[in-house]
């Protein structure tokens, strides 16, 4: 009898061990996934690093003869990505919108360094109209200014701001270009910056952004290529013109640089007399009339003056 109580308590011990041993296994099978929790949307958490990041900085918005730019005082601010914020701010519908950026910086040789980056991200030499907002950002009555054209210097008067030019170079006159089989006579001088001037008959009319792109981007300039200036000549000692600004891709309603290549090219075409202190008005689509004044002799030209306004227009302030 013994025996078979045994038998029977090692019985129910196996059962129970095999209960047991089940009710584990689906234990093991069910066994719960731990919710996670939503993960934050990656828009909104990229948009607050960006933010983390950048810091406020203030620009003052400028205008001289219809050219608009955004100038920075980086004397402290020492931001290094000059081509990554004009092509962000320049743009005129997603920015601050204007025809070029300029960074005042510090000089060791002039009282300050002018910068300028087009709205496509490249640096120019200099620029005329750009460098008379630079002179009266920096408020000084007479000034000197470094660029990568060289060491100007600038005159803050009552009736305007006359900038003392480098000498222009690398001058040449009736360059013959071969546009879709079709030959433009151009004529071709270095104002700080590289410019091609045609002479036309009709200046509304003309299509500057057509002809310009075709004459900016041709093989004779490359691989930089050039500005092309559109000249009228009005009356004597007046002209007017329109322009297609290299780095900007379009036409613009002014262009310093492109106002004196002009008038020199007209003195070397149409007048060629020797003398001091010779002048040029020069009409602009920004209707501001700009001066130019240069000596003339022995073929080249010194002494090389712009004259025209410049006015601050706003500031603000802006996330780099």
């Amino acid at each position: 009898m013994k025996k078979k109580a045994n038998k029977k308590k090692q019985t129910k011990k196996v059962a129970v061990k095999k209960i047991a041993k089940k009710k584990t296994e689906v234990k093991k099978k069910t066994k719960k996934v731990p919710v996670r929790k939503k993960a934050a949307k990656p828009e909104k958490k990229a948009k607050a690093s960006v933010m983390a990041r950048k810091r406020r900085f203030e620009f003052t918005k400028m205008v001289a003869s219809g050219n608009d730019f955004i100038v920075f005082d980086n004397r402290r601010s020492n931001l290094k990505n000059g081509s990554e914020i004009a092509v962000n701010f320049c743009a005129r519908t997603s920015g601050v919108g204007a025809d070029g950026l300029i960074f005042i910086e510090k000089s060791k040789k002039a009282d300050f360094k002018m910068r300028i980056f087009n709205p496509d991200g490249s640096e120019a030499e200099m620029c005329g109209n750009g460098i008379r907002c630079a002179a009266l950002f920096k408020a000084k009555k007479n000034s000197t200014i470094e660029t990568l054209a060289g060491f100007l210097n600038a005159e803050i008067k009552s009736d305007g701001i006359k900038i003392r030019m480098t000498n222009p170079k690398d001058m040449q006159l009736n360059v013959n270009l071969d546009i879709d089989g079709r030959v433009y006579q151009v004529n071709c001088v270095n104002t700080g910056v590289p410019h091609a001037v045609y002479f036309v008959d009709d200046l509304p009319t003309t299509n500057v952004r057509m002809m310009g792109r075709l004459i900016r981007y041709h093989r004779q300039f490359a691989p930089d290529g050039t500005n092309v200036d559109f000249e009228k000549v009005i009356e004597p000692g007046v002209i007017g013109i329109r322009t297609f600004e290299r780095g900007v891709e379009a036409e613009t309603l002014g262009c310093g640089t492109g106002s004196v290549a002009s008038a020199l090219i007209y003195h070397h075409k149409f007048i060629g007399l020797a003398g001091k202190n010779y002048k040029v008005k020069v009409k602009t689509q920004g209707e501001e009339i700009l001066k130019v004044y240069f000596d003339y002799k022995n073929g080249a030209f010194q002494n090389v003056w712009l004259k025209g306004r410049a006015q601050i227009v706003y500031k603000g302030e802006c996330y780099v």
